[in-house]
């Protein structure tokens, strides 16, 4: 197959999609230029879980980046929690003990849970990325069809004109009111998802002091709209933690966080066993909103798309948002590859949209819905943790076992017969030349 053509390609953001989008259009010999609004990379979010899908995305990007992924993640401490996603228990003091409660294991003989610092995981991405590729300090004001190319104008003065624009500009990014703000106004912005957090990372001995044996495993513990999730990170020498506080007023406050004190915080965890409590004091006090994209009805218009955030922001309860990112980047990559033209980008995109959309706006309410079920708020399973358990442990296979390489097939079938191109035959070879054999063997141990 002829290679793609020079496609001078842009994306606005280098998150974890857009440097994942990146890496695999550099591997499939596609230009690019990211431009990031920040004058580095943020490492806020602190630590990113991936699962079985995640890691299969990572190899299809770069195979690269999943070796190196492996070198730097953090598992599990103990041996009896390596398939263990989270452990479930209650928040109250004492966590459960005096009601019997001694675990809430929630997890897949299939699944190891890991997951890396936020830092290091971008710390690894860019190092598939030459110098140069990424331009900081570049916050887009307005971005514009004009003929055939797309117009971005920054802040600092400076436009640049390009062939296609991929958007990973985040929840609230430009290129979202581009896309859908002709179709759907009222969905351009970001829906508060009726919670806030607390957030910090503390190191793993201060950790063990506090909560012993809990310390270095993933747990999650509940309580009626509120509850806290801890996991091991910086391969095991920090422990993240995120505490969540329901909240059913209008957040009018803005997208970014706000101050708070201590006993501010205190006082929404009333009824947290001490130990947890402690936790507080590696936490800034800041009240972190949460939000995401419950409805998107498209995720590219004319010559621009979006990815990650941008296109489907979701609730933290699945561990998911990440991995949907690398996902968009999969089939994104895939699929500009095989432009030759730029009067075939509309094509690429319609199977993007087709392939991506269902699945990621299923990730983004069922994550939503996951976080009412922890926090004892469904109407037919409440406090009842045995339900909770068994219901956590049903609802994550879908995600974590899916045929991304099949996606690939699929997306490349639509786009040639799109364009009036090459046969079935021909895109399931191309598909499988960008598997390496240890993909493959990862593939048939997810699905055996």
């Amino acid at each position: 197959m002829a290679p793609a053509g020079p496609l001078n390609v842009a994306i606005l953001g280098a998150g974890i999609g857009g440097l994942g989008l990146a890496i695999g259009l550099i591997k499939r010999g596609v230009p690019v230029t990211i431009y990031e609004a920040a004058p580095e990379f943020s490492s806020i979010g602190a630590g990113i879980g991936f699962g079985p899908n995640s890691l299969n995305a990572i190899d299809l990007i770069d195979t690269r980046f999943r070796a190196e992924y492996e070198r730097a993640k953090t598992a599990n401490e103990k041996p009896e929690f390596e398939h263990c996603v989270f452990d479930a228990m209650y928040a109250e003091e004492g966590f459960g003990e005096k009601r019997g409660w001694k675990q809430g294991y929630i997890g897949a003989p299939y699944f190891t849970r890991s997951s890396a610092h936020r830092k290091d995981l971008l710390e690894i991405m860019c190092s598939f990325i030459p110098e140069g590729t990424v331009k900081f300090n570049k916050r887009a004001r307005s971005v514009e069809e004009v003929g055939n190319k797309v117009v971005v104008s920054f802040e600092d003065g400076e436009t640049v004109s390009v062939d296609t624009l991929i958007g990973g500009d985040g929840v609230k990014g430009i290129t979202r009111q581009l896309v859908i703000g002709d179709v759907a106004p009222e969905l351009v912005a970001p829906t508060y998802g009726n919670m806030y957090i607390y957030r910090g990372i503390i190191p793993m001995d201060k950790c063990k002091e506090i909560l012993g044996y809990h310390a270095g495993d993933a747990k999650w513990f509940m309580a009626y709209r509120k509850g806290v999730a801890i996991y091991p990170i910086s391969q095991g020498k920090e422990e993240n933690f995120v505490f969540f506080n329901c909240d059913d007023r209008p957040w009018n406050e803005g997208h970014s966080p706000v101050p708070c004190t201590k006993e501010q915080m205190i006082e929404d965890l009333q009824g947290f066993d001490h130990r947890l409590l402690r936790l507080l004091d590696y936490a800034k006090p800041l009240k972190w909103p949460t939000f995401h994209h419950p409805k998107t009805p498209t995720y590219h218009k004319g010559r621009v798309a979006i990815i990650g955030d941008c296109a489907h922001a979701s609730s933290p309860h699945q561990a998911a948002g990440a991995g949907q990112g690398l996902e968009d980047a999969v089939i994104l990559s895939h699929l500009l590859a095989l432009v030759k033209t730029p009067e075939h980008l509309g094509a690429a995109f319609r199977a993007y949209d087709a392939i991506r959309r269902p699945r990621a706006q299923k990730v983004v309410n069922t994550s939503y819905e996951a976080g009412v079920i922890y926090t004892w708020q469904h109407p037919e399973i409440g406090d009842n943790m045995d339900r909770i358990v068994a219901n956590a442990n049903q609802r994550l296979h879908w995600i974590w076992q899916h045929d991304i390489k099949g996606d690939m097939v699929k997306a490349e079938e639509q786009f040639y017969a799109a364009i009036g191109g090459e046969t079935a035959d021909m895109t399931q070879g191309l598909a499988e030349k960008q598997l390496s054999p240890a993909s493959e063997t990862r593939e048939v141990g997810l699905a055996a």
